[in-house]
């Protein structure tokens, strides 16, 4: 397992902790439409992958950020930089 698959494996995880619908969590699940996660829930979600990852995310990479792959990918980066 390589770096990205494990931030992808932690990412995934986290989001399971707020899944309280149940809903099928792939790479391209979209948090507002399929998770349907209000705001507050987000803010929540975002202040644990900052402190599991020990990482900061702009409010600018949040609005860009709508599924889970694209915050794998977003932690990816941001733990290299």
């Amino acid at each position: 397992m390589d770096e990205s698959d494990e931030i992808y494996s932690r990412v995934r995880a986290l989001v399971d902790t707020f899944n309280k619908k149940g809903v099928p969590v792939t790479a391209s699940t979209r948090f507002q439409q399929d998770l349907e996660w209000d705001s507050l829930t987000v803010l929540d979600f975002v202040a644990s992958i900052e402190d599991e990852f020990d990482i900061l995310i702009s409010m600018n990479m949040q609005a860009e950020i709508e599924t889970v792959g694209q915050l794998a990918d977003a932690v990816c980066k941001l733990a290299k930089d």
